[in-house]
């Protein structure tokens, strides 16, 4: 009995192992996505120092390194499938952390407002902001759980490239700051009993008192859609590489796609959460009427805001081949390009921000004429030392015809390079 309850355990674990995306089994997606990364890791190191290389092949370099890349290739794929699979089963299990989350904030809104009574006593505004955070709480609550496969309540923050949306993040969080504003003055004038107090409290609603938030709800809604249409057509039109994340993080909201932080994103990130505090402690000092923003913070935002736009405008560009030459080792003849030969493709932009995965660099080809080349990957200890953002070795493929022939690189983002010409001879 115990041998078969042992096989039966031996079982499910290997049934379990990197595939299940269940939150409390040891081997779950995110296991299996760690064990395949850890795997590939020291597979990589072992190739680079020169181990695992079978007998046929170790004799000859091009043929080492074509065996050496083909396997890398087919493990980077593999680490990949489990990074997806660990990036949708962390998105489905987003939705109640973000829930959570949500309500832990109203009750420290309830802890605050109690503890700022003592002495004052309790108000009607109170109550009224205390309704409204529950509203807004439970409207969070019900959009995530109709979007619990997409990441709950982060799902409309989340972008078309996989990534939290810096200018989406930021639109958002002004939405739901004046939503609960309004909602507390409906609050208070559903309560009030006195004509008088109604009156103030619509009076509180007056575009002038709230000019410089409305200004900066409208500017950054409008930025969160035109950088979206920004960010489309620059992709369309190849001036922008953009590879999809396996999943969303927090860091993406103050760095690039490469995962360096970006100032950009930083200081519109910070600036706007400066401005929503001061509006915070505006309305908690005057409940019955929208915060009213100074124009000059509110200047100082939509500043910040102009320097976001100019940011994502001035990001990514096309890749370019400078150059094509003979790739020499010491020791080597001078001569000109022969099959068979390597050649260096010389630029930038080769491997685009966020593709410095190996599954991402093994997608890149060059065409050699009418003929597709993949990259090789070349493993060094701790990376990889071909493909490279400026430098690119691949071989000249016997099928290439001599004569002059043009030489074009497709990154991982799938953007084409200008086309070089080559002279190939037998």
């Amino acid at each position: 009995m115990a041998v078969q309850e042992a096989r039966h355990g031996g079982a499910d674990a290997a049934a379990h192992e990197g595939g299940c995306t269940c939150g409390d089994c040891p081997h779950g997606a995110r296991e299996g996505h760690r064990r395949a990364v850890a795997a590939f890791l020291l597979k990589r190191d072992e190739y680079a120092t020169g181990q695992g290389l079978p007998a046929a092949v170790a004799h000859s370099a091009s043929a080492s390194r074509q065996w050496v890349s083909e396997e890398l290739a087919q493990a980077a794929e593999a680490v990949a499938e489990r990074g997806r699979a660990e990036g949708a089963a962390w998105l489905s299990r987003l939705w109640r952390r973000t829930a959570v989350v949500v309500w832990a904030g109203v009750v420290l809104l309830l802890l605050g407002q109690a503890l700022t009574a003592i002495g004052a006593g309790w108000t009607g505004a109170r109550t009224a902001g205390l309704l409204a955070a529950v509203l807004v709480a439970g409207a969070l609550t019900a959009a995530s759980w109709f979007h619990r496969a997409r990441g709950g309540v982060l799902a409309p923050l989340v972008g078309e490239d996989n990534r939290l949306s810096t200018s989406r993040a930021v639109a958002g969080s002004w939405v739901l700051f004046l939503a609960f504003a309004v909602l507390v003055l409906v609050g208070e004038l559903a309560a009030a009993s006195g004509s008088r107090e109604r009156d103030a409290l619509i009076d509180g609603l007056d575009l002038a008192r709230g000019a410089g938030v409305v200004t900066v709800l409208a500017v950054a809604s409008g930025i969160a859609v035109l950088v979206r249409r920004v960010v489309g057509l620059r992709v369309q039109g190849q001036r922008l590489q953009k590879v999809r994340a396996h999943r969303p993080r927090a860091a993406d909201l103050l760095t690039d796609d490469s995962g360096r932080g970006s100032f950009a994103d930083i200081q519109y990130v910070v600036i706007n959460a400066v401005a929503l505090a001061f509006a915070a402690v505006r309305l908690a000092r005057r409940p019955d009427q929208l915060p009213d923003l100074p124009w000059g913070l509110a200047v100082v935002v939509l500043v910040s805001a102009g320097t976001y736009l100019a940011g994502k405008y001035a990001e990514g560009g096309r890749p370019v081949i400078l150059s094509v030459v003979r790739a020499r080792e010491a020791g080597d003849l001078d001569g000109p390009i022969r099959t068979g030969d390597d050649i260096e493709i010389r630029g930038t932009g080769f491997v685009p921000a966020g593709a410095q995965g190996a599954d991402r660099l093994a997608r890149m080809v060059v065409r050699v004429g009418a003929v597709n080349v993949h990259v090789p990957l070349v493993p060094v200890v701790g990376g990889f030392d071909n493909p490279a953002d400026d430098l690119l070795t691949v071989p000249v493929p016997a099928e290439v015809e001599p004569g002059r022939v043009e030489v074009q690189v497709v990154t991982a983002a799938g953007v084409e390079t200008n086309r070089y010409a080559i002279d190939v001879t037998e």
